[in-house]
């Protein structure tokens, strides 16, 4: 009989997914030619998305083609010969992504599937795609993070795209161990932070693309695992639009709002100076205001450091 994992369990895996991740994405064959590559582009909804999100908030600086993410039934009419697509669907049964992968193999592109099987798995074949397969969904699957957003790093650094990923993977996963040990602890960040935003409607700062990756994941996490409504929405934009909400004398957003403001190291100066000013104007206008900084060396080590905080977060407001 397999024993049955906790949630929490589940979400402490993370170093164990990236690992499976990494070996399943090792000397696939098809790839295309470093050379042929134009444009990257991926395809996913929910955690699949978010593996998108990973790609362009960590690859995007280093890779020399664009990354576009679309989570979508439709591709972009560029997506053609020159295109590397990504579809990535845990269950492989994801419509959104068999339609526009579907669109992508009839425009000529390149198709690498990310999947445990199903449908996007069968029609693979057809496309002549390259698989990478992972794991089966688990009960705890809006925290499989690691095994979808590790194979599209992996390969683009095969492809030799993006040289050095690897380095980038092994400081990841130290960060996460380090972080692990906290979250463990009697009365940790994650325990302490849910504590503060239970029964509170909660916004979710990010910065950048990294910190907007940080603040969207923040949000869907508590949707999905605390079965509880949360928003989120990212510095500068929200500076020109957003903080003209909170500016008036509001009694119920004083009484009712939690901001949650996800840092990182790689943010523009102006962005930590938006962070700064919007937060001193936050504070007299809504209940509470938190900032969690990411730790570790790197971008992607810092972007799974606050995945992993985020999903802790979640999983202690879902026990209520």
């Amino acid at each position: 009989m397999t024993a049955t994992i906790t949630p929490f369990e589940f979400a402490a895996s993370l170093p164990d997914q990236i690992d499976h991740a990494r070996k399943a994405s090792r000397s696939l064959e098809r790839l295309p030619e470093k050379d042929r590559i134009e444009n990257i582009v991926v395809l996913g909804m929910g955690d699949s998305g978010v593996a998108g999100d990973v790609l362009d908030a960590v690859a995007s600086p280093f890779v020399p083609v664009p990354i576009t993410v679309v989570k979508n039934y439709e591709v972009p009419a560029f997506v053609g010969e020159g295109s590397l697509v990504f579809a990535i669907s845990l269950s492989g049964e994801t419509e959104e992504v068999i339609d526009a992968a579907t669109d992508a193999a009839v425009q000529g592109a390149k198709i690498v599937v990310v999947s445990s099987g199903g449908r996007l798995c069968e029609l693979a074949g057809s496309w002549g795609a390259t698989v990478v397969r992972v794991p089966k969904p688990h009960d705890g699957d809006s925290a499989a993070i690691g095994n979808l957003a590790i194979p599209p790093i992996a390969v683009l650094e095969d492809i030799g795209l993006f040289p050095g990923a690897g380095q980038w993977i092994d400081l990841a996963v130290e960060q996460i161990q380090n972080r692990l040990v906290d979250l463990r602890q009697t009365d940790n960040i994650a325990q302490q932070l849910a504590a503060q935003l239970r029964d509170k409607l909660i916004v979710v700062h990010g910065g950048g693309s990294l910190g907007t990756a940080a603040a969207r994941r923040w949000k869907t996490q508590i949707n999905v695992t605390a079965a509880l409504p949360a928003f989120w929405s990212s510095h500068p934009e929200l500076s020109h639009n957003e903080l003209a909400g909170w500016g008036g004398d509001n009694e119920w957003t004083k009484r009712n709002v939690e901001i949650v403001a996800v840092r990182h190291d790689s943010e523009h100066p102006q962005v930590a100076r938006r962070f700064d000013v919007v937060n001193e104007q936050l504070t007299s206008n809504v209940h509470g205001v938190h900032q969690v900084r990411a730790e570790g060396e790197g971008e992607l080590a810092q972007l799974f450091d606050l995945f992993l905080v985020g999903d802790f977060v979640a999983l202690h407001l879902a026990q209520r």
